[in-house]
């Protein structure tokens, strides 16, 4: 899985549309990243950009904006109605996918660190990345806003992070910093009442409510010694909400801003507004996603829903989002479309994976032209995808087969990696036709000069050892498959023993097929060491590989002779 982060700065200026325009191309003047959105605000004088991508890719895009905020913002003349400290404001760091909280804080740092030696400008760490928790809140570190900065900055405790310990007055100070996924997200109500609306966010909101003395809802808030109201709790930890009506769609609401989704699931806040809403005699008709969803978030909705219906949890991505989809009733109001509202899918180059999204006939026309791609290697992941495939498919229907409901996560455990390694296969179907034409690229090279001709050779042979690399990566996570494909044989379904052998045939012709293509990709390599090693490795690999196929062949045959 790819690393991913998003990027949400904050910039102080909504009004002049050319000033953002500036910022925002140099955001896009890093390919790699992707603007997501840009939200300028008049009233605040303030603008939100989101963009993602890798990480390497997304902090220089954000330093690139940072630095054309500090050239084109001056806050000695900035008014508008949102706190602020500076041009750029806050920048935090999201984790999506593929990477940990704590690496997308020490890359935070890493921004911060630049930003405050290159640019001279005061930076702050904030949220996951600031050590010290006293001055880790963003409201607290901006407590004063620009005008009182110079004052505080003197202090002690509020030295900056990073940067010059004196204000400076055009860019004013920046916060940066790592910060979970915020998902904003509505529950319908079959109810226009304002007021059964919110008594449901306080029951499952982290505050909760005030602590009153007699009624609930009218009586006295009880204090404590020190005068504070006391509260009772929600349910729901990591949840802001709060009931308000919509007039365009004529419903009530549950407005909440999950700002931990590992801790709070999207599907576990739906369940629990279903139930204090049917407490309270009304009903959850659906709910509405405002903005984007990590991709993971969709995924164990779905895998929840599959498994309080009893059935296996291993199906298809597709069918995971539109299980979570369905069983949220996130089109009640607007179509969803997860293309535009899961983040990787926004992030997605489908033009770098071309293959897979050919219909089976295109594929094979290609595969058939005069054209040397798609070759051997990449119907080589093919095969190897289309019998893992029918394993996982054996593993589903033996999970929901009638009377095994006992084994049904046992399958399902089994269905699941059987789908991870359908998606690895399917990604090598892709890869193996882009290391060929990166051999092509490197022989295209120029060799005029003799400095020319060294580097070509070196970028031949780079590339050559990775198209080596990807038929040995095929094999391997092929050979992963057979311990599911004998299992289903052996435990599976018995009707379905057929598909279970054809599977095991598949992804032996698959081990055949990317072993001949290490073979002759290695012939050729300067780099007899690297050959040797790799050869040796795919040998080893094909040979205990097919000694359990062939064992298992074997057992499969005496089954259909007796």
């Amino acid at each position: 899985m790819k690393k991913i982060i998003e990027c949400v700065p904050n910039f102080s200026e909504g009004r002049n549309p050319e000033v953002i325009s500036r910022i925002t191309e140099a955001i896009k003047s890093v390919k790699e990243v992707k603007l997501l959105d840009v939200d300028p605000g008049k009233g605040t004088h303030r603008t939100v950009v989101t963009f993602a991508g890798e990480p390497e890719f997304v902090i220089e895009a954000a330093f690139l904006a940072i630095q054309t905020a500090s050239q084109w913002i001056d806050m000695r003349y900035h008014q508008g109605e949102h706190p602020r400290m500076g041009a750029t404001d806050v920048c935090p760091l999201i984790p999506v996918s593929g990477i940990t909280m704590e690496e997308t804080a020490s890359y935070a740092i890493q921004l911060a660190k630049r930003v405050g030696e290159e640019l001279h400008i005061p930076v702050y760490l904030y949220e996951e990345s600031q050590a010290d928790k006293n001055r880790s809140n963003l409201s607290v570190i901006r407590a004063g806003e620009y005008e009182g900065m110079a004052q505080k900055m003197q202090m002690e405790q509020w030295k900056p992070d990073f940067g010059p310990h004196t204000f400076n007055e055009k860019t004013g100070v920046t916060a940066i910093g790592a910060r979970d996924f915020l998902i904003a997200y509505n529950i319908n109500l079959n109810t226009t009442s304002v007021r059964i609306a919110n008594r449901i966010a306080f029951d499952i909101r982290e505050a909760g409510r005030v602590r009153r003395i007699g009624d609930p809802y009218t009586g006295k808030i009880e204090t404590d010694e020190n005068g504070e109201a006391i509260r009772i709790p929600g349910t729901l930890k990591h949840v802001k909400a709060i009931g308000w009506f919509i007039e365009e769609y004529g419903i009530a609401q549950i407005s909440m801003n999950i700002t931990r989704y590992q801790s709070t699931p999207v599907h576990v806040a739906f369940e629990e507004t279903v139930k204090s809403a049917m407490n309270r005699g009304v009903r959850v008709t659906g709910s509405e996603l405002v903005g984007l969803i990590p991709l993971q978030a969709m995924l164990d909705a779905g895998k929840y829903f599959l498994e309080k219906q009893g059935r296996s949890t291993g199906v298809s991505e597709e069918e995971l989002i539109h299980i979570a989809v369905t069983s949220l009733g996130l089109d009640e109001i607007t179509p969803f479309d997860p293309s535009k509202k899961i983040i990787e899918y926004l992030l997605n180059d489908q033009e770098k994976r071309p293959l897979i999204q050919w219909s089976i006939q295109k594929y094979m026309l290609q595969t058939a032209s005069e054209s040397p791609a798609p070759g051997g290697g990449s119907a080589a992941a093919l095969c190897g995808a289309l019998g893992v495939s029918l394993g996982t498919m054996v593993a589903n229907l033996s999970a929901d087969k009638r009377g095994w409901e006992s084994k049904t996560p046992y399958f399902s455990e089994q269905a699941n990696k059987g789908q991870q390694l359908i998606q690895q296969l399917l990604w090598l179907l892709d890869e193996d036709t882009h290391s060929f034409n990166a051999i092509i690229d490197a022989i295209r090279l120029p060799k005029d000069s003799e400095s020319d001709a060294k580097k070509r050779t070196i970028e031949i042979e780079k590339a050559s050892q990775y198209a080596t690399q990807i038929p040995y990566k095929t094999l391997t996570i092929a050979s992963q498959a057979i311990d599911i494909l004998i299992d289903m044989t052996r435990n599976g379904n018995p009707n379905s023993l057929s598909d279970a052998a054809v599977g095991l045939w598949s992804v032996k012709t698959c081990l055949a097929g990317a072993r001949y293509n290490v073979l002759i990709n290695a012939k050729d390599l300067k780099d007899r060491s690297f050959a040797e090693d790799i050869i040796k490795k795919t040998n080893d690999c094909y040979r205990l590989s097919m000694e359990k196929i062939e064992q298992a062949l074997v057992e499969i045959e005496s089954k259909f002779i007796s």
